[in-house]
């Protein structure tokens, strides 16, 4: 069941379960203004038990790299717990950004939701990360 856990002027994020992962969907810019509003979400979705994640930046129209930092806090909370993460982008402006902070390597990018959680989740999902074993 899709819900809603933040919503500001500037961002909408909402959640959804789909074959064993937590889609997190984002809709508005991430900036100095509200990366913390999506690294708050995520945590209390950890402190709820969720453990792999889909982050859908589909609708982010712009993100700079003060969000990059949130991903890689994020990841190193998520790779504690044993989860993993991939990210939906089909902006080639919004990977642009992930190969520019180093980053382009580390995770595993889909055009869609639909394709990201096509598969359930596997116990290597952060097999990229640096330091994982390969």
């Amino acid at each position: 069941m899709r819900r809603s856990i933040v919503r500001t002027e500037q961002i909408a994020v909402a959640c959804d379960l789909v074959n064993g992962w937590t889609v997190v969907e984002v809709d508005g810019e991430l900036d100095i203004h509200t990366h913390a509003l999506i690294r708050q979400a995520v945590i209390r979705l950890l402190d709820e038990g969720h453990r792999n994640f889909v982050l859908d930046l589909c609708f982010v129209p712009f993100l700079d790299s003060m969000f990059l930092g949130t991903v890689v806090a994020l990841t190193k909370r998520i790779r504690k717990c044993e989860g993993s993460l991939r990210i939906t982008c089909p902006s080639a402006r919004t990977r642009t950004v992930f190969q520019h902070g180093g980053l382009a390597d580390a995770y595993e990018f889909y055009d869609s939701p639909q394709e990201a959680t096509s598969l359930a989740p596997a116990l290597d999902g952060l097999a990229h990360w640096p330091g994982s074993a390969r």
